[in-house]
């Protein structure tokens, strides 16, 4: 049995995975910022695959939260209490809708939960992965504006990292909720990109991928959105019309399952710096766009970030120094 630790993982897609994991009997560490609801979750897990799943409470959101959260993990594997880790899946996200919102450091909310809370988690838990150990950034699509993912939500913005975190601030006029999104999953597909040229250069055999699971509008990931939209979105026709349009569509099932696969198979061993994406069925690598292969603003994102996040070098992990 190995371990694999999932945020999200008590919901819609990192549910589907976390099942997958389990029957393939990968304990479980799951991640989320309801005690009560994870731990449900876990319940359930533990009672139908009879594994074992630990929770640890994280706001992605809060960076305190996320340091809490890497410090519960790395005091459970001194302890003896969970092994290190084979996987490390960084899928938790959000869309936020209406009003521009603020994280309780006070970075716009898109930003704060879908980058900056998984690029502190990565550089504090790396150090708790397994040699061959997996780093998988749950991505989408709608980060390239060449793609019908891209054109339906509003074209990612300049990666700029102080920017983002304050978007909407001193009286300026905040990008809409669909271009903070797509614009989130550009920065992820960034860190990961470079989180891989990182690693290679410190001759590690840790794997950075990224993979889109389509559009699935039975996630949580919809919750903001108008209820008359996120019906719609459910539809056969709508889901037809989608799919004639060219938008990468997924489902729990397929897509959950390839989460789990990419996590811990053997044949995604050798995959790392790429990005897979679920469509109608089928896995594929892909090309993401060209933005999010420079490399030059990669290495800008990550240093702005982790100013950002206040990392410091005695918390990093010691692979990153």
């Amino acid at each position: 049995m190995g371990t694999t630790f999932i945020t999200g993982g008590n919901a819609g897609l990192g549910f589907e995975a976390a099942k997958c994991l389990a029957a393939k009997k990968q304990n479980l560490v799951l991640a989320g910022r309801n005690p009560s609801t994870v731990q449900k979750a876990a319940s359930e897990l533990h009672a139908r695959f009879g594994v074992q799943v630990t929770t640890v409470q994280l706001d992605l959101s809060s960076l305190a939260s996320v340091r809490s959260a890497a410090k519960d993990v790395h005091r459970l594997i001194a302890e003896g209490k969970i092994e290190h880790l084979d996987a490390l899946l960084c899928n938790a996200g959000a869309q936020f809708r209406g009003p521009i919102s603020y994280s309780k450091d006070g970075y716009e909310e898109t930003f704060a939960t879908n980058y900056l809370g998984h690029f502190l988690l990565v550089n504090l838990l790396l150090d708790c992965l397994t040699k061959h150990g997996r780093v998988v950034f749950t991505a989408s699509g709608t980060h390239d504006p060449e793609t019908m993912d891209g054109k339906m939500v509003g074209k990612a913005i300049e990666p700029n990292a102080f920017a983002l975190a304050n978007e909407g601030k001193q009286n300026k006029k905040a990008s809409s909720a669909g271009v903070r999104y797509a614009t989130s999953k550009l920065c992820t597909l960034l860190f990961c990109y470079e989180l891989n040229r990182r690693l290679i250069k410190r001759g590690s055999n840790l794997a950075s991928i990224a993979f889109d699971p389509g559009l699935i509008p039975e996630t949580g990931l919809t919750r903001t959105a108008p209820a008359f939209a996120a019906w719609l979105l459910r539809t056969r026709g709508m889901k037809w019309l989608l799919q004639k349009l060219g938008v990468t569509i997924g489902s729990l099932a397929f897509s959950g399952n390839a989460l789990a696969r990419i996590a811990v198979d053997p044949e995604f061993t050798e995959i790392s710096g790429q990005y897979l994406q679920s469509n109608l069925g089928r896995l594929t690598t892909s090309k993401s766009s060209k933005a999010s292969y420079d490399e030059q603003k990669a290495v800008r994102l990550w240093e702005d970030a982790a100013t950002l996040v206040k990392l410091q070098l005695t918390e990093t992990a010691e692979i990153l120094r």
